[in-house]
């Protein structure tokens, strides 16, 4: 039998994770070749967990986390507003699947960038399509896209996130466009995608700081109906 063939003919139709585990099985001795049905096991369980990990950097790579953060690294206390049991139900992405936002609040340092980036982590390995912003850079984006006539497109795109995270709600002022933005980005995943909003400001000031009632009263509502709310507390963790 012609090995490098059978690795060429792999390569040609990219299984390339099989190409690999086949390669290593070859370099073994004759006597430690695995049987048929136990070769083809390995072969596709090889491919699986090659295009698992390809679709999961893929995610991570297009996310823009700010932060490379694990659970793990995570302090969760009574005093700080967390506790383990809510983290770890947070991350086991079933408020992916119901479509519930989450909203972080807590004084500047407090970790809630590093809470959402964490969130935002486990998504992308469970395969959910995820991107972040901070919400400059969220108005930057907003203000590029109707600029040069891709705004359609950038809300489809947002629209199609399985998990939006937008940092930093209200340090920025909203103008009538912006405020009209988010209400659209809201409506278009209310109930399907969810969104992680964290924010200084206590959700309570949400409302003032959006400004204008009646956009602030739709906003308001589809971003709290069935959302987790987390208010971390503590000092920095910067200090």
């Amino acid at each position: 039998m012609n090995t490098q063939n059978t690795v060429e003919q792999m390569q040609e139709m990219k299984l390339f994770g099989m190409t690999r585990r086949y390669e290593a099985l070859l370099s073994l001795p004759i006597h430690e070749h695995p049987e048929p049905h136990a070769l083809v096991a390995m072969l596709t369980e090889a491919e699986l967990q090659y295009r698992s990990h390809k679709r999961t950097t893929r995610n991570l790579s297009r996310s823009k986390l700010r932060y490379n953060a694990l659970p793990e690294q995570i302090h969760c206390s009574a005093d700080r507003g967390l506790n383990k049991e809510q983290l770890l139900l947070l991350c086991d992405g079933s408020y992916i699947e119901r479509g519930e936002n989450i909203l972080i609040t807590g004084a500047t340092g407090c970790g809630k960038s590093f809470l959402a980036c964490a969130l935002g982590r486990q998504a992308c390995l469970r395969d959910a399509r995820t991107l972040y912003y901070t919400m400059s850079r969220f108005i930057e984006a907003l203000s590029c896209a109707r600029l040069d006539g891709t705004y359609a497109k950038w809300m489809a795109k947002i629209a199609r996130m399985h998990l939006l995270i937008i940092d930093d709600f209200g340090l920025n002022p909203l103008d009538y466009n912006i405020r009209l933005t988010l209400l659209d980005i809201l409506e278009d995943r209310y109930g399907k995608y969810p969104t992680i909003i964290t924010s200084q400001l206590p959700i309570n000031k949400w409302h003032e700081y959006i400004a204008e009632p009646t956009l602030a009263d739709a906003i308001m509502d589809r971003l709290t109906a069935h959302a987790h709310k987390i208010a971390l507390t503590g000092a920095s963790k910067r200090r």
